[in-house]
């Protein structure tokens, strides 16, 4: 992930230490100045978002990482910097929770990530990378996602994801959309009338309520254009696994088992949770006669993919908060059991 980001042109990287993604600002800290970037090892989480918001007004290329409490604390400057229509990539990989709780890999942060998380009407666009491989081409793009819509980009992984290895081809960088000129950035008035990035509008009738209502058209839009998905296996499916992530790579494995045995059995995965692919899930239900949603918390994934379906299948579930983890086996014991 942190090599994708300098070869997608991040050039400003600010972070603080928590595990399990400690190994970022230590890429990070050797790699920036070897390409003529800048390094912060701040303070706090709260000073790392803030330094995000200036470097991205800038028009500079930047990122921050952290794992499950870290993001709490810095999604009062997410949403500021989302007020503001700034570019940013952020990271999170997850560990159990509430409160501090442990190092092990967790989903429990997807309301936070998907419903905006910090105060306010605003959403992230928000990836979640199930391969290694696959992480470092979301991240690249994340970077084109950002500047083209002028929105954070949020890559939501876990424990897992952070700590394990699996072989990556390091392909060079080629940007997805055409970025448009960056008008905004506060780069130096000479010659020109002066810019102002702020997120302070008093007046709720010609300011903020406009504001809000623009923001909302680029939801839309992005709602329209970004709706990434993976389908494995569902063309003949009867039980369609819904899980994202690391959750959906273990469920892959489960469902070889399963059409071993018989039992037609597919997942579908999405790769964008925010947008959410409402479109594909609702295709997937009109043939399947049930769901299961498997999930590394105590259920907040599962809200969206009854939402997507319209409540028109059943949809059981299978999963745990504090740090859980999925096997092929409970999953493939949990398939049998919903199957009759």
């Amino acid at each position: 992930m942190s090599e994708a980001a300098i070869q997608a042109g991040c050039r400003f990287f600010a972070g603080y230490p928590i595990t399990p993604q400690n190994e970022v600002p230590e890429y990070m800290s050797r790699r920036m100045p070897e390409v003529g970037g800048v390094f912060v090892q701040a303070e706090s989480e709260l000073a790392a978002i803030s330094m995000i918001f200036g470097a991205s007004a800038t028009g500079t290329r930047c990122m921050t990482s952290s794992s499950s409490p870290g993001i709490s604390l810095k999604q009062e400057g997410i949403s500021y910097i989302a007020a503001g229509e700034l570019p940013c990539v952020i990271a999170n990989m997850q560990r159990g929770g509430p409160g501090l709780g442990n190092i092990r890999a967790s989903q429990a942060d997807y309301y936070q990530a998907v419903k905006g998380g910090g105060h306010g009407d605003y959403r992230l666009i928000v990836l979640a990378p199930a391969t290694l491989p696959e992480l470092y081409k979301l991240t690249q793009n994340a970077f084109d996602y950002a500047d083209y819509y002028r929105i954070p980009v949020m890559i939501l992984g876990d424990g897992i994801l952070a700590q394990m290895a699996e072989p990556v081809e390091l392909t060079p960088y080629k940007p997805i959309l055409k970025i448009p000129k960056k008008d905004y950035i506060l780069d130096g008035c000479q010659g020109r009338e002066p810019r102002v990035i702020k997120t302070l509008m008093l007046n709720p009738t010609d300011a903020l309520v406009t504001h809000n209502i623009n923001m909302q058209k680029k939801h839309e839009k992005i709602t329209a254009d970004l709706q990434l998905v993976e389908n494995y296996m569902t063309e003949d499916a009867e039980v369609v696994i819904a899980a994202y992530g690391m959750t959906a790579r273990v469920a892959k494995g489960a469902i070889q088992i399963a059409r071993d045995k018989g039992l037609k059995v597919g997942l579908i995965r999405p790769i964008t949770v925010w947008p959410f692919p409402d479109k594909a899930m609702m295709e997937v239900a009109k043939t399947v006669r049930k769901f299961l949603v498997v999930e590394m918390s105590n259920g907040q994934f599962i809200d969206d993919v009854k939402l997507a379906i319209q409540c028109s299948k059943p949809v059981e579930f299978q999963g745990i908060g504090g740090g859980w983890y999925p096997s092929v086996e409970g999953i493939l014991e949990k398939i049998e059991e919903i199957y009759k």
